[in-house]
């Protein structure tokens, strides 16, 4: 038994009779690769969908999420993937939005990104129709979490929440790994102007040593490098300093 399957071997499942939908996934190691498969359900309930602030319904996926059995650092870090991690029960783990400020949007927010002014989910969940945990469904159907999943967590055993596409290990430690990513000070330079809120990605700027975790929400723990999800943006790493498989979400 490798380290991986150990480690899924504790996973609390609960009963299928208590979900909206059924989580079906597994978990398989074939050499230096392992892969999370699932029908993109989660292990609990979810929320109405579509709803108000949501037209779109959950469907269910055949999704993969592949990555290396042994982590390793890399030389680059690995910026701009719209995946960066997987639940132990195969559900994405998706932060951003294809939302950007723009005048002529609908509440001002529009898919042109010409502003340089991104959307942050997490500033206003329920805008974005998400349901009490920090998910929504996206227009393919697709369920996927922004924050931590308070009803997740209730069904692990222990911290590690899942494994972000270079291999290593995200938990869940609140009072320990505490973001290092802070609002910025003063006013946005250009439209839509106003003070640094979070309405916006880029309203965050790292600040290194305010806490223990690096840019890409990661430290040592026991010796290893591991990534963590935090209560305060960036919620969930945003980049990766292993070696990430690049086609690790795929789906038919």
């Amino acid at each position: 038994m490798n380290r991986i399957t150990a480690i899924l071997a504790t996973l609390t499942i609960l009963p299928a009779t208590a979900f909206a939908h059924d989580n079906q996934s597994e978990t398989f190691t074939d050499g230096d690769t392992t892969c999370i498969t699932s029908n993109g359900a989660p292990n609990h309930d979810m929320g109405r969908f579509p709803n108000q602030a949501n037209p779109n319904t959950f469907r269910e996926q055949t999704l993969s999420f592949c990555f290396p059995t042994e982590p390793q650092m890399a030389q680059n870090v690995t910026h701009e993937l719209m995946t960066v991690g997987v639940s132990l029960t195969g559900v994405p783990f998706r932060p951003y939005t294809a939302g950007y400020y723009d005048p002529n949007g609908r509440g001002n927010i529009g898919d042109n990104p010409a502003s340089g002014w991104r959307q942050q989910a997490m500033h206003d969940p329920r805008r974005l129709g998400m349901d009490r945990q920090n998910a929504h469904v996206d227009r393919s159907g697709l369920y996927h979490y922004h924050g931590v999943s308070e009803d997740y967590l209730g069904s692990m055993d222990g911290t590690l929440i899942g494994f972000a596409p270079d291999g290593f290990e995200i938990h869940y430690l609140p009072d320990v790994a505490k973001s290092s990513w802070q609002l910025k000070s003063g006013t946005r330079p250009t439209a839509p102007f106003g003070p640094y809120d979070g309405t916006f990605e880029e309203d965050f700027e790292y600040t290194a040593g305010s806490s223990a975790l690096d840019e890409c929400n990661g430290a040592r723990m026991d010796g290893v490098y591991t990534y963590f999800a935090t209560d305060t943006y960036p919620y969930f790493p945003r980049c990766f300093k292993g070696v990430v498989n690049p086609r690790f979400m795929t789906r038919p």
